[in-house]
């Protein structure tokens, strides 16, 4: 309580994507469009998949709430990023700033426990179908996305506490464009040292943990294709490219964010940008590009409401 009660800043300041004004406007179309696009396209596939009885199954049940974790993923930034696009001077509250900082986490380990459980759903259906039925059935589905909520918040609450029981109380003004835990505990009035290594450490292992698990599924996967038909190889590759995909798109940026000492990097504002604004689009491009069922899905719904 000590700490907390040291606190003096009750707002920061963002420097934003550049300090040039006219790229900040130039940037503001693109990534308002690129962020409407995002809302759309994962509203979409949740439609699709909740009205397509063809598209109930474990897969599908999973890729729904990978969409609705886009939607919200994207949400904790984007806006207040295309805030500050128009504005000269671009603050956030100290409040609301933990509030982002929070939800960030909850849904960025939210959607790295569920692609983990996304490979491991496709390792039970390729390597071991007799057994998909029993392994994979609703309720299990149901009590793995309950999990990996539970999960994601103890998570969250960690590098919040982590994070708000520092003292700050002078610098305020913070390298980016949104509240994340490396720059804002940079501002702290005290040695950041120790609170730095286990906020690496928290989030490192568990990037590092469940990459390590997408990976071992895969090759596991890629080596049983061995014995599959060429029609079967065909489907399960194009399944699980789709896949790896998104999982290289989202992991890749955090690895590197997350698992790295206290340093800062040039290009960090660019990796940011590109898993809190591109990553989040790309998802649902992915899969409904690559994914012959979900576009038929979403054709046959077209029909039937131009029919009604």
């Amino acid at each position: 309580m000590g700490a907390l009660n040291q606190t003096r800043v009750t707002e920061f300041v963002f420097l934003g994507l550049t300090d040039n004004w006219v790229l900040e406007i130039l940037f503001f179309i693109p990534f308002t469009v690129t962020y409407v696009l995002t809302i759309l396209g994962n509203i979409i596939i949740v439609v699709t998949i909740v009205f397509s009885p063809r598209l109930h199954t474990p897969m599908y049940f999973f890729l729904s709430n990978l969409s609705f974790i886009d939607i919200c993923h994207s949400s904790v930034t984007v806006p207040k990023m295309l805030e500050g696009l128009l504005l000269e001077r671009k603050t956030i509250s100290f409040d609301n700033c933990i509030a982002q900082l929070f939800f960030l986490h909850l849904f960025a380990c939210a959607e790295i426990f569920l692609l983990t459980i996304m490979a491991y759903d496709r390792y039970v259906a390729i390597c071991i179908p007799l057994h998909y039925p029993t392994v994979m059935n609703m309720k299990v589905c149901v009590q793995l996305v309950f999990a990996l909520w539970v999960g994601g918040t103890i998570h969250s609450l960690v590098q919040t506490f982590l994070t708000i029981r520092l003292p700050y109380c002078g610098p305020n003004v913070i390298d980016s464009y949104f509240c994340d835990v490396p720059p804002v505990i940079k501002l702290a009035c005290t040695d950041t040292y120790l609170t730095g290594i286990l906020i690496v450490s928290n989030s490192g292992t568990i990037s590092l943990t469940c990459f390590l698990a997408l990976v071992t599924s895969y090759t596991v996967i890629l080596f049983s294709l061995r014995k599959q038909s060429a029609e079967g190889r065909r489907k399960a590759l194009s399944t699980c490219s789709s896949h790896f995909m998104v999982v290289a798109l989202f992991f890749g940026p955090c690895i590197f964010i997350y698992t790295r000492p206290d340093t800062s990097f040039s290009i960090d504002k660019v990796v940011s940008v590109f898993y809190t604004v591109v990553t989040p689009l790309l998802n649902p491009l992915i899969y409904t590009l690559r994914n012959e069922e979900v576009k038929n899905a979403m054709k046959h719904l077209r029909q039937r409401r131009i029919c009604s």
